[in-house]
């Protein structure tokens, strides 16, 4: 693997470069996305309980004991209690903006790989013909040994700017699956807890 990869050129430098940045980022997305899964329906029970035992105070309690984005935006609802429906639902649509951007953090870094490390395979490529074509001049011979190193250089920046591509195509196509689940249970639960606090005092 390292004999093909020097084989391929300077262009396979930045290659690795958009490979080391795209891992770094999907390491930080699957811990970041990780911490943010709650089980909700039993947050949502335990929730429900204190806020009928001991009122928003106490379900304050509950959602400072639990990490996420329902935790988020169910703290923001208890915190505009008693100042009417309107503060309250404000409150919540505001929370779960902030927290749908948290959850998206990063995703558009992940996108400009995929499209550039492609790019960058091509540029390699045409480089590598540019350098075939630059041999055959110099040595008046069309002959496969004359152009093997450039043909070579082209395909190896081609493989590997496509394969840095499809490792972090494959890991955003996850993480928008995870996010659209959070994002779908944000909107349940925020519906939930509006309805809850609605009449509370």
């Amino acid at each position: 693997m390292v004999e093909l990869f020097l084989e391929g050129g300077p262009f396979m430098w930045p290659i690795l470069i958009l490979l080391l940045a795209g891992l770094g980022l999907v390491g930080e997305r699957a811990y970041s996305l990780n911490q943010s899964k709650v089980d909700s329906d039993g947050f949502m029970d335990a929730l429900r309980g204190a806020l009928k035992s001991g009122g928003a105070k106490k379900a304050s309690g509950v959602c400072d004991g639990h990490d996420g984005p329902v935790a988020n935006i169910c703290q923001a609802g208890l915190a505009k209690v008693g100042k009417g429906p309107d503060q309250i639902e404000k409150a919540i649509e505001n929370a779960g903006s902030l927290e749908m951007a948290f959850l998206e953090k990063n995703m558009g870094w992940l996108t400009a790989i995929i499209a550039i490390a492609p790019m960058m395979g091509f540029t390699g490529t045409v480089a590598g013909m540019i350098f075939a074509f630059d041999a055959i001049a110099a040595a008046n011979d069309i002959s496969p040994a004359v152009v093997a190193v450039g043909i070579s250089q082209a395909l190896l920046t081609t493989a590997f700017g496509l394969i840095v591509a499809m490792i972090i195509q494959i890991a955003q196509n996850l993480f928008s699956s995870m996010i659209d689940g959070m994002v779908l249970d944000m909107e349940e639960r925020s519906i939930e807890i509006t309805d809850l606090l609605r009449d509370s005092k």
